[in-house]
């Protein structure tokens, strides 16, 4: 099993120049090579390059230029072009399923952030000894750098990165690890529904309150996007000093923002996997509920539309990434997998309209948010309950049938 662990970085001065020396190095070689796709393929010919051409060229690259790209790694370039082929797959992948393309774009330095090395020992070396309380990793062309390592690191490490976050700076550890002990069994099963107004619902009636990290910072985030949109735009480099506090001030409160929701996700999965054996959730396509909703055209107008609630569907799409389901699936099926759990996905339709009891499904059964009353047997439950106790239920059937 893969895991990962982040840990902060404590650069020197000169170290912090040259690391982002390097992401600007970097993010050069990945617009470069995006720019010879791009002619190849315009040409008559219609040429179409690949990471195997591009990584071919490295070493004259490195040759021709050996200030700026011949002194950092050589791996850790052809990740850089591994990952610029990663997002043309990508590309062509949406393509042929009729998804929005959304051809590969220019990096600029402030929007390239990772530099990876795919290797331990290849242009990087995590340096932890018994001997040295002190650790550091080792990068080409940077030096030794110390680590906040915060905990011990389990298992052989597959790949480093390097992550750059505000002003702040992280190294990232790919760590392949063996399958942990589970945690023993507690005989308890769970059906959980994800909402606005209460975070989770579970299927015993347990309620968690949504904690609304986004709208708690809104006024201090609005104060801060506001001094910073007195600034004209311009390049990182031509930025005033004044100008770079105002950026670096709405970094930090979008910061402290992501780590609430991060904690909040992290600690609320680890509760739901310590007490439960199985969890079944709904299969929430976030993407798809947090759309716009598309304009009507008024026919009786040329050029103009009619209402179509897209600034009341706003202020939901922003609660729906304020309360973060996604990042909360993703962190309780990785949670889930270490401590030997079951987690389970279904189909989310109906889940707060069926009634428990009779199995009645109506829109009417739901009169309000909150509110489930049956109309054919005359049920009354709070409808997060109602949904929950559906999913668990949904569950159950699904990993019968995938056991029989």
């Amino acid at each position: 099993m893969i895991r990962a662990y982040k840990f902060l970085l404590r650069p020197t001065v000169a170290q912090t120049i040259a690391l982002g020396e390097m992401l600007r190095d970097h993010c050069s070689l990945y617009n470069g090579a995006l720019q010879e796709r791009r002619d190849a393929y315009r040409h008559p010919s219609k040429t179409t390059l690949r990471y195997r051409e591009q990584s071919a060229q490295l070493r004259e690259i490195r040759a021709f230029d050996p200030e700026r790209q011949g002194r950092w790694s050589f791996s850790s370039q052809q990740s850089t072009l591994r990952r610029l082929d990663k997002a043309f797959a990508a590309f062509f992948r949406r393509v042929k399923a009729g998804e929005t393309p959304g051809y590969p774009r220019f990096r600029g330095v402030s929007w390239f952030d990772t530099v990876e090395f795919p290797k331990d020992g290849d242009g990087c070396r995590f340096i932890s000894t018994p001997h040295d309380p002190v650790i550091r990793v080792r990068l080409q062309g940077v030096g030794h750098i110390k680590v906040n390592q915060h905990r011990p690191v389990v298992g052989k490490i597959k790949t480093v990165s390097v992550k750059r976050e505000g002003r702040k700076w992280f190294v990232v550890l790919s760590v392949e690890q063996e399958q942990p002990e589970p945690l023993p069994p507690t005989g308890s099963v769970v059906g959980i529904d994800l909402g606005i107004t209460h975070f989770l619902t579970d299927s015993n009636g347990h309620h968690i309150l949504n904690p609304r990290h986004a709208r708690t910072a809104a006024a201090r985030l609005d104060t801060a996007q506001r001094a910073l949109s007195r600034f004209p735009r311009c390049k990182a480099n031509d930025r005033t000093r004044n100008h770079q506090r105002a950026v670096d001030k709405v970094g930090v409160l979008h910061g402290r923002v992501r780590r609430q929701r991060l904690d909040h996700a992290h600690k609320t999965a680890l509760d739901l996997v310590r007490q439960h054996d199985l969890i079944a959730h709904e299969d929430l396509k976030v993407r798809n509920m947090s759309r716009a909703p598309a304009p009507k055209p008024d026919p009786e107008k040329a050029g103009a539309f009619l209402p179509n609630g897209a600034a009341a569907k706003a202020g939901l799409n922003r609660s729906i990434h304020d309360a973060g389901w996604g990042v909360f699936l993703s962190i309780l099926h990785a949670k889930a997998e270490s401590a030997g759990r079951e987690v389970i996905a279904v189909d989310p339709r109906n889940t707060s309209r069926r009634c428990p009891a009779c199995g009645h499904t109506a829109k009417e059964n739901r009169p309000t948010q909150e509110k489930f009353h049956c109309g054919a047997c005359g049920h009354t439950a709070h409808a997060d309950t109602v949904g929950a106790t559906n999913v668990l239920r949904a569950g159950l059937v699904r990993r019968n049938a995938n056991t029989a």
